[in-house]
């Protein structure tokens, strides 16, 4: 079976995107490159003359962005779909049936198409956004096992699609699962362009969604402004500029660490005393050795403000009280996230009070075997309450939040997806 994803990391010329500043359709497009690793060249529009070369007003004209392929192929104000068509990145699925159906092709969904598949296994992965899941948007990985000098997330993520596809994984990109199905033999995803996916197994590790602060605006500057996860796309855009940073994990440390390299400052705000008990050692001892960097502690960020685009937050020390107006059009929210569960819910698969969805021995009440489990035997450590319904990474209860764990936990599940199967 051929590449069900060209390998287009690194290779030929780059994709050209011209657009104005604070436009969220042009975020969207290089978000999705930079997690795909595709290169591509931001050319911003700043004269009527740029404009009117391309052939767009020199006000607002929906017509931007504007890409051009290495082909020569120009796209206005292309969808992220339609650049997953034009790359040649979108198929429907080659058979009627599969032996196994992974859902999510972040590191845990990645690894186990890539033991699945080199097993044997007929596989299919299916994502809805982009390869790598959040992993894939750090500007770097450095605490993975066997890259002394870290490793980009997306470089990553490339290299475990091409290995998935090389053992014969076939790979849907740009595609969002809506609703499952289950009976005695057979596991159904309906995604949601109508397209039905049928296997004997499936494996879910569909991560997790980026959290929002809940503030009024929030949605109206997404992409213009106010962006969430590491925003590594976006860190060369920032030179001379003031960036904030929400979060105290690793993911927030290493992305406001990359963006020090070209903004002209760094404010990582945390809810919390300190960063202690959220980062790292060697990213806190690195933070407080930049000097373009600033942590603000015991601060969150309580208003947005602009007009079309983001123009300034406010800070509130949630000790003394005291507020604060900062000037900025760069805010990145990376405070962790909920999983993405809604679909199991309808189909009976047990949740914790959060969404995450429990398996193993997690399922057992007081030594009981959960309740409508139709098999002699107890669930499998990684498997739900629906026997061959597995889950993998951040979207299963007391995961580890972290590359290598979700790794081995999709290793792990194709272990148990063969127990599986030859029980049947």
């Amino acid at each position: 079976m051929t590449d069900s994803v060209p390998d287009t990391s690194h290779s030929g010329p780059p994709v050209k995107i011209y657009g104005k500043v604070g436009c969220s359709r042009a975020y969207a497009i290089r978000d999705f490159l930079r997690r795909n690793d595709v290169p591509f060249e931001w050319i911003e529009l700043r004269t009527d003359d740029q404009c009117r070369a391309i052939g767009v007003e020199p006000t607002e004209d929906m017509r931007t962005p504007v890409c051009f392929f290495p082909d020569g192929t120009r796209m206005e104000c292309p969808t992220v779909r339609q650049i997953i068509e034009k790359l040649g990145w979108f198929h429907d699925p080659k058979l009627a049936e599969y032996d196994l159906a992974i859902y999510g092709a972040g590191p845990a969904g990645l690894s186990a198409a890539v033991y699945a598949a080199s097993e044997g296994l007929k596989t299919i992965l299916i994502e809805k956004w982009a390869i790598g899941g959040q992993a894939g948007s750090s500007p770097k990985i450095e605490n993975y096992l066997g890259f002394p000098g870290g490793i980009a997330g997306a470089d990553l993520a490339e290299r475990a699609r091409h290995q998935a596809s090389k053992f014969g994984a076939e790979i849907l990109l740009g595609r969002d699962g809506v609703r499952g199905e289950f009976t005695t033999a057979k596991r159904v995803g309906y995604l949601a362009d109508g397209t039905k996916i049928i296997a004997r197994a499936a494996i879910c590790a569909t991560g997790i969604d980026y959290r929002k602060l809940g503030l009024a605006n929030e949605d109206k500057f997404y992409g213009q402004g106010v962006s969430y996860g590491a925003g590594a796309s976006e860190a060369e855009l920032s030179k001379g500029a003031n960036v904030f940073m929400v979060g105290g994990g690793n993911s927030a440390g290493q992305a406001s660490l990359y963006f020090a390299k070209y903004a002209k400052k760094v404010t990582i705000v945390v809810r919390g005393e300190s960063l202690k008990a959220t980062l790292s050692r060697y990213l806190i001892d690195r933070i407080q050795s930049t000097p373009n960097m600033e942590v603000l502690t015991e601060t969150e960020v309580t208003a947005l403000h602009g007009d079309r685009v983001l123009e300034a937050i406010t800070l509130k020390n949630r000790i003394t009280g005291q507020e604060q107006t900062c000037k900025t059009n760069w805010l990145f929210v990376c405070i962790g996230g909920d999983p993405r569960t809604d679909w199991a819910k309808e189909v009976g698969i047990v949740r914790d009070e959060a969404g995450y969805l429990v398996t193993g021995p997690d399922l057992m009440q007081n030594g009981k075997l959960p309740e409508g489990w139709p098999l002699r035997r107890s669930p499998y450590y990684l498997e739900t309450n629906v026997p061959g319904m597995f889950a993998a990474g951040d979207v299963r209860h007391g995961s580890v939040k972290r590359c290598a764990s979700a790794v081995g936990e999709g290793a792990m599940s194709v272990m148990f997806v063969h127990r599986y199967l030859a029980e049947g």
